[in-house]
């Protein structure tokens, strides 16, 4: 993983965080010439992301820290596993210990989640998303973890697609009757067209909404908490009518239901809680010797 300036700064912040002006515990405990060697260890199966980031963090609290890592990220690997080796300058390890970790946690643990989905899709064309419910300043970052889990990104930012959505609607008066205002709509749709390399994507609640909005052919609608049954009825009046439009499913999507989604034949699936409240993988630090 490429770590670019952006990154570098959030790892600055994040052991600013958690040392603040000095890690006085280990000040007090460990003399400045005592050197140590530790592992990383995997405490349950999962599928890895964050190495890079670790790295660079105990490298920043010093140069001369040697890090070496047994997995790379999109690597599986197993309950009680080493997952990387540090050796060097034992107060070092031991003040960048717990922000290396925290990265590892998070990031194996969107990975570990996305590959779950992606997993329940097999035999499928459905492609697993992911949305902006990230968390504020690691959307890069946890977008990324996505990728290794085998999903696929969504807009990173509000600037890189079109996605009117429901309160767009409304707030935007295309609502008349609590029915979609068509003819509106299509003007929006014409007007976007002109603009280059901009895609349009449109949020719809039911199937009227769904047959009135397609036949303007934006280049994805998506199907907000659809139930199955209307999916599959959604997914076939496009692929008779308007094959070229994509169909993305939202909402809703949970373990248990996705591989049903999937088989609608819908593109892709929009999935919040990859980034917004993926199980954490837990991983510890132990020290091996001193000398």
């Amino acid at each position: 993983m490429h770590l670019d300036k952006e990154t570098r700064l959030i790892i600055k912040r994040a052991l600013q965080e958690d040392i603040g002006h000095e890690d006085i515990t280990t000040l007090f405990t460990i003399p400045y010439h005592f050197k140590t060697e530790a592992v990383i260890i995997a405490k349950e199966k999962g599928i890895l992301c964050g190495m890079d980031i670790a790295r660079a963090v105990f490298k920043e609290r010093g140069k001369k820290v040697f890090f070496k890592a047994f997995k790379k990220d999109g690597d599986k690997f197993r309950s009680n596993q080493r997952i990387a080796c540090i050796k060097g300058d034992a107060r070092v390890v031991l003040s960048a210990e717990r922000v290396a970790l925290n990265f590892l946690s998070l990031f194996s643990g969107i990975a570990t989640t996305t590959k779950e989905f992606v997993d329940r899709c097999r035999g499928t064309k459905a492609k697993i998303l992911d949305t902006r419910k990230t968390t504020p300043n690691l959307r890069v970052l946890e977008k990324y973890a996505v990728r290794m889990g085998g999903g696929f990104n969504h807009r990173k930012s509000l600037g890189e697609a079109i996605l009117i959505k429901d309160n767009h609607l409304r707030a935007g008066k295309f609502m008349l009757n609590n029915r979609l205002d068509a003819i509106k709509m299509a003007k929006c749709i014409s007007y976007v067209r002109t603009l280059p390399s901009i895609k349009t994507e449109i949020e719809v609640e039911t199937l009227e909404d769904f047959k009135a909005i397609i036949k303007y052919k934006p280049d994805i609608v998506m199907l907000d908490n659809f139930e199955v049954k209307s999916m599959r009825k959604a997914v076939k009046f496009r692929n008779k009518y308007f094959p070229q439009v994509r169909l993305e499913a939202s909402g809703g999507v949970k373990i248990k239901n996705v591989r049903k989604i999937a088989k609608s034949g819908v593109d892709f699936i929009s999935i919040g809680s990859l980034t917004h409240s993926p199980k954490a993988i837990d991983f510890s630090l132990e020290i091996m010797q001193r000398r």
